[in-house]
């Protein structure tokens, strides 16, 4: 699934400058649909991985796109908050995903045994993510297209009603001729090449800082806490309820702390909340190393945390998990949406997005090789490092977008 997204992410953001944000993220909503309903209907495990692949091309379409259309329609003092939204969207989307399949499993005494109308309950855990997956649907339609694309594609009366209904008819019409100025001066049609800067033949500095950030979003281990969360624990003496618990307990925080970030991303910028991140993750992920590696080994090599180290771990863990909500999780993908200038942003968010399902998938398959190999302290001892990475990679390569128009990104 998660090569499926790199691949819908690069690809969405190409397509999306040539048929429109609307129409791909359309394309999206069905194969959400498709994905849920077929992943449920497979008898054998090659079309199963087949349905998921559609569900993975899915997600990394909308994880570029939505952004990207917030930013694209979003006035310029909120857009940040708004963009924002789509990461508290996600996180409870997670939430309310794994409560669901939690009470599919109660109710039917097993995730194998049989559920509703003769089928088994892990079937009806896919075919529920129908519902959201058919509203997404519904509402891209009630929904205008972006104004920006619209200019792009020279379809300027449209583009003077969206902005219109957005702004009113003054500031719309200022709107399209800003608009219109930031693009190519031969108007071509958007493509890679754009990445590549004219004067120098070399890739645009801010095409780099949008992989740094995608890339550096996922070296920090994150999805380790999403995809081995429970694991992680029951391998540290923890029991199953116990893992689950700790989990709750992380997606409600990651919830609150993503709600801070609304609260602040406009008045601090975008700049400050990646240092604070960084520092946070830094720290706590230092704290887990420790933690890990006092871990007491029994005599079936199982790990026991004892003592303090317990309660220093579930800390620690659920400090990172704050901060790297409070920052990097929904910053990230604020500024890749607003920080490429129109001419190049389905470009960069088509590279961006790339790297960042890669380096997801990358940190997904080698977490268990890790584990198995340096055990946990040295896994996150990686992490850590990468952590403190970010922290010079923000200092020097990023800079605040906050409260500046996308037509004034310079890149």
């Amino acid at each position: 699934m998660l090569l499926g997204c790199a691949v819908g992410a690069f690809f969405a953001g190409r397509l999306a400058d040539r048929f429109g944000r609307r129409a791909i993220m359309r394309v999206a909503a069905v194969l959400f649909l498709v994905s849920a309903w077929g992943s449920g209907i497979a008898s054998g495990s090659v079309e199963f991985v087949v349905y998921r692949v559609l569900g993975g091309l899915a997600v990394g379409a909308a994880s570029v796109l939505a952004p990207a259309y917030i930013s694209e329609v979003a006035p310029a003092h909120f857009r940040g908050a708004l963009a924002t939204v789509q990461q508290i969207a996600i996180i409870s989307g997670l939430f309310i995903a794994f409560l669901s399949n939690y009470l599919i499993a109660g109710m039917a005494g097993a995730s194998t045994a049989e559920f509703w109308l003769g089928f088994a309950a892990w079937r009806w855990m896919f075919w529920v993510e129908m519902a959201p997956a058919s509203v997404f649907l519904v509402a891209l339609f009630l929904i205008p297209e972006s104004p920006r694309f619209l200019v792009l594609r020279r379809r300027r009366d449209e583009a003077m009603d969206v902005l219109t209904r957005l702004f009113g008819a003054q500031e719309a019409a200022h709107k399209v001729e800003e608009i219109d100025a930031s693009l190519a001066a031969d108007h071509h049609r958007p493509s890679l090449r754009d990445l590549v800067d004219p004067a120098t033949r070399k890739i645009r500095r801010l095409v780099w800082v949008g992989i740094g950030l995608a890339t550096l979003q996922q070296l920090v281990g994150i999805n380790v806490v999403f995809y081995y969360g429970a694991v992680l624990w029951q391998s540290v003496g923890f029991t199953e309820n116990d893992a689950l618990l700790i989990n709750v307990v992380s997606g409600a925080l990651s919830i609150a702390a993503v709600i801070a970030a609304l609260l602040l991303i406009d008045r601090l910028g975008r700049k400050p909340l990646l240092l604070i991140g960084s520092i946070g993750m830094t720290v706590s992920l230092a704290m887990l190393v420790v933690a890990f590696l006092n871990a007491s080994t029994a005599a079936d090599q199982s790990l026991s945390l004892e003592g303090i180290w317990g309660p220093a771990a579930l800390i620690a863990a659920n400090v990172y998990v704050v901060f790297f909500n409070f920052s990097w999780g929904p910053v990230m993908w604020v500024m890749l949406g607003e920080m490429f200038p129109n001419q190049i942003r389905g470009s960069g968010l088509a590279v961006s997005g790339l790297a960042q399902w890669v380096s997801n998938f990358g940190i997904t398959m080698t977490f268990p090789i890790l584990l198995a190999s340096v055990g946990l302290g040295g896994a996150y001892g990686l992490y850590a490092v990468c952590a403190a990475l970010s922290i010079l990679f923000v200092v020097k390569m990023v800079h605040e977008t906050r409260g500046i128009e996308l037509e004034d990104m310079q890149g």
